[in-house]
């Protein structure tokens, strides 16, 4: 009897190995860019500084494999050097969370093909069912205890591939890019290369990529996560800006809703900062047509005001307490917000391209699904 159950265990384990490798190296499509927008912003011959903002649409299948998401990446900058936007004193804006996808490094390609992502999510544990259990361990207090194993798990994958290619592609471009952000655990820059702490609280974070392909200065923390982030994301006691000082220009980097607080556009004209970059995530398919409901996060800060919600569309309380809000400084003139664009399951897109100049909201086109815009200040 033992021999049997032992016979049984090992056909068992046996069949589920075989069914968790499988559909993990499949032949691999090239990546669309889905691009229909290429612009640029303020042409000028006296003019010889510029942010690049890109707007990708990226497929949740562009993400299994190392190779597809840099040549995936990498589109939209070849297209960009071939309309000579590429130049001495050039930044390059990507979006909010557009390396927290790699999570799905190495997995079965059938998981982009599922209909909503807890079907996703639920063959993913069950095809990583040892690793997820030790990730699971090393999880805190988070109250998505699930989605935090995930990350843990997937996370030193998840920042080589992250930061080899943004590194790469920032030494083949000659130029400073702000690759978008990662959620990753105690994330730290060491002699300019980025490591992982597994144990440590899980933080959405952007980094700089200068020419030489090493990260320019610390990571930049997301400093007031939504409701939703916070059920996996810890947010970070200090509230300090980071100043970036690029060899032309001052820099500050502020991670999607960042961006409406006044008190943080403060601290960075107090720093110097010439400009600000907003890598920016907003879910649901056309959701920047719907009514604004206020934050996705409890309480509401005081500067919105509440005759607002309900009242407006979420692109107009984008426009209002973004970028273009007078409060948030008049030092500050420039600036750019990208958002991530793509197909993730049920969960939907949206968000368009903002620029600002002199404090007005430019009248700049949009794209469907990809986007290059080019401004020069």
């Amino acid at each position: 009897m033992l021999k049997r159950s032992i016979s049984f265990v090992i056909l068992v384990v046996f069949i589920w190995l075989i069914w968790s490798y499988s559909g993990r190296n499949l032949p691999l499509s090239e990546p669309e860019s889905y691009i229909s927008i290429i612009e640029e912003i303020n042409p000028t011959d006296t003019l010889d500084r510029n942010i690049i903002g890109i707007q990708p649409y990226m497929m949740a299948s562009d993400y299994v494999n190392a190779v597809k998401f840099k040549q995936k990446i990498r589109q939209y900058l070849v297209a960009a050097t071939e309309k000579g936007f590429i130049r001495d004193k050039t930044i390059i804006l990507y979006p909010d969370y557009i390396g927290t996808w790699l999570v799905l490094l190495g997995e079965k390609h059938a998981l982009a093909e599922k209909e909503t992502l807890k079907e996703a999510i639920s063959t993913f544990i069950l095809s990583n069912v040892f690793d997820f259990f030790l990730g699971y361990i090393k999880t805190g207090d988070e109250e998505d205890k699930s989605v935090s194993a995930i990350l843990r798990m997937k996370s030193k994958v998840m920042a080589s591939v992250y930061y080899n290619t943004f590194s790469e592609l920032a030494k083949e471009t000659r130029a400073h890019i702000v690759a978008g952000t990662i959620v990753l655990p105690g994330p730290y820059v060491s002699n300019g290369e980025l490591f992982v702490e597994n144990k440590k609280n899980l933080q959405n974070v952007s980094f700089v990529f200068g020419p030489d392909g090493k990260i320019v200065g610390e990571p930049i923390v997301e400093l007031y996560p939504n409701s939703s982030e916070l059920k996996f994301i810890s947010e970070p006691e200090s509230k300090r800006v980071q100043t970036i000082e690029f060899p032309f220009t001052k820099s500050s980097i502020l991670i999607d809703h960042d961006s409406w607080y006044p008190q943080l556009y403060n601290q960075a004209n107090s720093s110097g900062s010439e400009i600000t970059l907003v890598p920016s995530f907003q879910t649901g398919s056309n959701s920047m047509d719907s009514l604004w409901k206020g934050f996705d996060k409890e309480p509401n800060p005081s500067f919105l005001n509440k005759e607002d919600m309900n009242q407006i569309k979420v692109k107009e309380a984008w426009s209002k307490y973004s970028l273009a809000n007078p409060s948030n400084g008049p030092s500050n003139t420039i600036s750019l917000n990208v958002f991530l664009r793509g197909e993730f399951w049920e969960l939907g897109t949206d968000g368009q391209t903002f620029v600002t100049f002199k404090d007005s909201i430019l009248n700049i086109s949009q794209a469907e699904k990809a986007g290059i815009w080019s401004l020069n200040y």
